[in-house]
């Protein structure tokens, strides 16, 4: 049977370690964010913070809090034909319960981290930086406008990134052993 887990958790958390660890276990990988900025490449609007949070609110307002899973659920479709399949930054509860009705054995992670030590990695990292008042406003943002905290809250595994990569890693190990258990299990009954 083949497994799709999607990641979720707020900026600077850490789900892309766990959808690039599982995307070199053979996962492919699907970014949601990647689908925003496609649109907006696209539609050839400038990538800034601010650009980004209004085009997240404005595709929810003209197609709903599920349009990301909508709109890559053709592509998700098609990569679970062909294996299995990591979903790197489910945002919304609305796209959550879209994509759990479809692939009823998908399965979510949370990956939870301080918040101060969240802005710090978010205003470090080299590509797409953010200061601490811009991430704020991201933050409040996608919790109010965007329905973010329904998938973090709900998911079924976390992960708590306050410490070393190898902690990481041996959490996340973890969490996939006990997965691929559970999908054997269905697949014998």
């Amino acid at each position: 049977m083949k497994k799709m887990i999607a990641i979720v958790g707020m900026a600077g958390s850490g789900k892309s370690i766990a959808s690039s660890y599982l995307e070199e276990k053979g996962y492919q990988k699907i970014y949601f964010g990647g689908a925003i900025y496609q649109k907006m490449k696209e539609e050839n609007i400038e990538i800034t913070p601010e650009s980004q949070k209004e085009y997240r609110e404005d595709i929810r307002d003209k197609y709903g809090m599920g349009a990301v899973a909508m709109i890559l659920l053709p592509k998700i479709e098609e990569a679970i034909k062909q294996g299995d399949v990591v979903l790197d930054g489910l945002y919304s509860w609305s796209e959550y319960k879209i994509l759990k009705e479809k692939f009823k054995d998908l399965k979510v992670i949370g990956v939870v981290s301080d918040k101060k030590l969240r802005y710090d990695r978010i205003r470090d990292r080299v590509d797409r930086p953010f200061t601490t008042d811009e991430i704020i406003v991201r933050d409040v943002s996608e919790i109010e406008n965007i329905e973010k905290g329904g998938p973090i809250a709900y998911a079924d595994y976390y992960i708590l990134n306050n410490f070393d990569l190898s902690s990481y890693y041996q959490r996340l190990e973890e969490i996939i052993k006990t997965i691929e258990k559970e999908y054997n299990n269905e697949e014998n009954e």
